[in-house]
């Protein structure tokens, strides 16, 4: 069968360097014997690794020409039901890995939609112990980036509460098929001990999207909505900084003091 012809709605720039392939898929070397979730294999270029080392791979691919591509080269993934042709934002993994069942993902995500499928992968935090994979080395910067810097997010801080994330390396535009404009990024995220943050999590989303939404605002400013209507500010340090400069448990100090208020009112 003929090779994929890379598809620019689908944000497709298919790697085509083997070393650094084997590199990203050696990323999961601690979790063998865990299932493995594979987004947008392409061609297969990290699936055969991934298979290489004994992984139990289930592959998630939304271009119909890849998945049939995918079905002629491995055989025995599609034997197995494992070539899903679905789209993996819209997946519901714990109907695929049922029972709470552990599993890892990786990929080299589509850079169009790289900050979706980690919200995604948040939305099972509880399953997935360790999450790999290449994608636009901004958005890979902005996951790993630690308080202080200009890069810090709101899916830095989402994310860290949760697991260890490491930028691992970096990847030229030269191996890729068609080079994209950008450079790349490997990130690796390994689930940290965390099982619950001691707040109210869903306000602890609403605080720590809120405070990025005006990151050149410090907290007193941003976050007065959140507080109710005639309630005095928390006299706190934490209401002077801004959003880049505070620590996940900084966001949860800020999420309880503003539950606190909320419920003495």
């Amino acid at each position: 069968m003929q090779k994929v012809k890379p598809k620019k709605a689908l944000g497709q720039h298919f790697l085509t360097d083997l070393s650094i392939a084997r590199r990203i898929a050696s990323t999961l070397d601690d979790y063998r014997g865990i299932p493995v979730m594979e987004v947008g294999p392409g061609m297969g270029v990290l699936t055969q690794f991934l298979i290489e080392d004994g992984h139990d791979v289930t592959v998630a691919e939304i271009d119909g020409e890849s998945v049939e591509y995918l079905k002629a080269n491995y055989p025995a993934l599609d034997a197995g039901g494992r070539i899903l042709d679905c789209d993996f934002l819209k997946t519901d993994l714990a109907e695929i890995y049922q029972g709470g069942k552990q599993f890892c993902v990786i990929g080299n995500y589509p850079y169009n939609i790289s900050s979706q499928i980690f919200f995604h992968v948040l939305d099972y935090k509880d399953q997935v112990v360790c999450c790999s994979g290449m994608l636009q080395r901004e958005v890979a910067e902005r996951l790993a980036a630690a308080p202080g810097t200009k890069a810090r997010g709101i899916l830095s801080v989402l994310l860290q509460a949760w697991y260890d994330v490491e930028y691992l390396f970096t990847v030229n535009e030269n191996v890729f098929n068609p080079p994209p404009k950008v450079k790349s990024g490997v990130i690796k995220m390994v689930r940290n001990g965390v099982t619950d943050l001691g707040c109210d999590e869903r306000l602890f989303k609403t605080v720590v999207k809120t405070s990025f939404g005006q990151r050149r605002k410090t907290l007193r400013n941003s976050l007065r909505g959140l507080f109710p209507a005639g309630s005095t500010m928390p006299d706190t340090p934490l209401m002077a900084m801004r959003p880049e400069q505070l620590t996940v448990a900084q966001f949860i100090e800020l999420t309880q003091l503003i539950t606190s208020i909320r419920q003495q009112q």
